[in-house]
């Protein structure tokens, strides 16, 4: 938690040294800065006859006791400008390369105004022309000096470069990722219908859930439409449940019977069938499109909204890329920003159907709406499928099924139509690329159309990235390609993925360090709800690649350790990159004087702690545009 103690609180566990406890207010002069008092003169006697200062004390210890009582939240004000330092040494990790580290940073209204030293921002303060340049407005009457905990550090906002914001709230309604069994995730089902009364008493209502893992359940198998009709509680209802990597549905036997007849094949998906041919109630990729799901209301869009807002504010995002937005999700979050209603910054990449004409010439690019917290100017492509379900589009067979090369989702002329019409037209394309094939697809497409390009003004990003050839990496530096990352997949994959890729071409699997020692930028995210949201599982993952209980398939060392990122690259991977990634690096990303006060107050210091106290870390506040959005200053 944050000191909330005035300067003149004189709680010795609390303030900084007496030297250091100053705030900056104004005379007729000017600004000046002028220390605390040390004690008590019979002129300075207030309520009672009590000194100021033990008058202080005994606000501070009414403040605190207000606080067990109600918590921060209360007490989560703050002026208009303000400075936040570290009580002793540079505790702000700035990710500036003018300034690596700082002990105070200083806010005026929405932005960052400067950072340094308190007797340096003090001192600058105290300049009102000083001011004026970093303000662009009249300088308020004095800057109060707050402090965070020892031990504890400030960073930049933290940033999600790669997530699913509603779908990570629709997951939130059954929980279906921990199981390890089919009858165990049926069961699930079957709780949350008999907790809910209008659903338990109407067969007709509609179940949707999401985050089911085939590859945690003992079988391993993709799951069937008669497994629901074991129970009777569930059997004989509408379900449809999406795995938890979004590659898969899962439907019961009404939903199976609704869609009528079925195609023998889809192109870049599956039809799961037994050995009749019959199919089973499983849809891979594209076949997922056959199953149709009824629309939900802006009621429901909100609560999920809510809940996935709720969690990221509390684990530190301040902004997260949308991966995928369909046009119902772009116009709940329009809707949002108009109405005020965003409480983190959202990076959107419009979903791209290639059943559909080409829309990239005559749609709207959405940047900076509802007070910059708004901004699509990307499309998503999909050009695979996932690894998990076996339909990443490999150059050779997978391993443990010789049968496949997985498959690609999107043909590589259609890839090679759209994706320069989309850049001459000024959209950033971001293409979900998972097997090596598809990865050196899209990085060919994305050479011809880079030619005599100004990649920097295009910004082409390659979400996933996970399988690639030696040479395709080396591809990424050259081109200016972004490879947006997600470490807690390699974490989680790492169990499998060899019997699934053998021994060679695993390694090529997940290799951060192999991508930026080629001169490529990474930008880290999680995927949620695929993994969870919480960026520090990220940063753990990357710079150990363990999981969190500190196992790997190769030992505690590691897997592949020679792959891991270094802190400084991961954190910079989760804030300045992804700033550069939504082309808003000039105001997110570092604690720069002029850009907006986003940032983060962490518990301890990530950057130094061993790495099993890493997942300790908790998150003390979350400030955007520096106000807290969660916790208190």
């Amino acid at each position: 938690m944050l000191s909330v103690e005035k300067q003149s609180s004189g709680l010795r566990n609390r303030t900084p040294p007496v030297e250091a406890r100053r705030k900056v207010v104004p005379t007729s002069e000017g600004p000046a800065l002028a220390k605390v008092p040390r004690g008590a003169t019979p002129a300075s006697r207030g309520l009672f006859g009590m000194s100021r200062t033990n008058l202080g004390l005994l606000i501070a210890s009414l403040t605190l006791s207000l606080y067990a009582l109600v918590g921060f939240r209360s007490l989560s004000t703050v002026p208009e400008s303000y400075a936040l330092c570290s009580p002793n040494g540079p505790g702000i990790f700035t990710v500036d390369d003018a300034r690596p580290r700082a002990q105070c940073l200083v806010v005026h209204r929405s932005r960052f105004t400067d950072i340094g030293t308190l007797e340096e921002v003090t001192e600058r303060w105290k300049d009102a022309s000083y001011a004026s340049r970093n303000t662009s407005d009249v300088l308020i009457s004095e800057l109060e000096v707050r402090y965070i905990l020892e031990g504890h550090i400030i960073v930049p906002g933290l940033s999600d470069s790669h997530a699913h914001i509603l779908e990570y709230g629709a997951m939130k309604v059954i929980p279906l990722e921990e199981t390890r069994t089919v009858e165990e995730t049926v069961l699930r089902v079957r709780d949350y219908i008999l907790e809910h009364p209008d659903i338990r008493d109407d067969q007709n209502k509609f179940i949707e859930g999401w985050g089911w893992d085939h590859t945690k359940w003992k079988t391993q198998a993709f799951p069937t439409a008669a497994q629901f009709e074991a129970d009777p509680v569930v059997a004989d209802r509408l379900i449809v449940l999406q795995s938890k990597d979004g590659h898969a549905l899962w439907v019961s036997k009404r939903v199976l019977q609704s869609i009528g007849t079925l195609p023998d094949e889809v192109p870049g998906g599956l039809i799961v069938r037994d050995a009749s041919g019959k199919p089973t109630g499983a849809f891979l990729d594209n076949a997922q499109t056959l199953v149709e799901r009824p629309k939900p209301t802006h009621e429901t869009l909100e609560a999920r909204f809510n809940a996935t807002v709720k969690d990221a504010l509390a684990a530190g995002l301040t902004s997260i890329h949308d991966a995928a937005l369909d046009p119902m999700s772009l116009e709940f979050f329009q809707r949002q920003a108009e109405d005020g209603k965003l409480p983190l910054r959202i990076y959107g990449m419009t979903f791209f159907d290639e059943t559909k004409d080409y829309w990239g010439n005559r749609t709207s690019k959405i940047i900076g709406a509802g007070d910059d917290r708004l901004t699509a100017r990307s499309v998503k492509i999909f050009a695979d499928g996932a690894l998990r379900t076996g339909l990443a589009a490999l150059y050779e067979p997978y391993a443990d099924n010789p049968s496949t090369c997985g498959v690609m989702r999107i043909e590589p002329d259609v890839l090679n139509s759209v994706i320069p019409k989309f850049m001459k037209d000024g959209w950033q394309v971001n293409v979900h690329a998972i097997g090596d094939r598809a990865n050196g697809i899209v990085l060919d497409a994305f050479e011809e159309a880079l030619k005599g390009v100004n990649v920097s003004a295009l910004r082409p990003r390659l979400e996933h990235a996970q399988i690639l050839t030696q040479a395709d990496m080396a591809r990424f530096g050259k081109l200016g390609v972004i490879a947006s990352i997600q470490p807690t997949h390699a974490t989680d994959d790492m169990w499998y993925s060899e019997e699934r890729l053998g021994p060679e071409r695993v390694k090529g699997l997940y290799a951060f360090r192999s991508i930026l020692d080629h001169g490529a930028r990474i930008t880290l995210g999680s995927d949620f709800p695929v993994e969870g949201v919480n960026p520090l599982a990220g940063f753990y993952a990357a710079i150990t690649r363990l999981s969190q209980d500190g196992r790997s398939p190769h030992g505690p060392g590691g897997w592949f350790p020679e792959q891991r990122m270094t802190r400084e690259e991961a954190l910079k991977g989760m804030t300045i990159d992804p700033a550069y990634a939504s082309f808003s690096e000039d105001t997110l990303g570092s604690i720069t004087p002029g850009k907006r006060a986003d940032f983060v107050v962490l518990s301890q210091d990530i950057m130094s702690v061993p790495v099993t106290e890493i997942m300790k870390t908790e998150v003390v506040a979350t400030v955007i545009d520096g106000r807290p959005a969660h916790g208190a200053l």
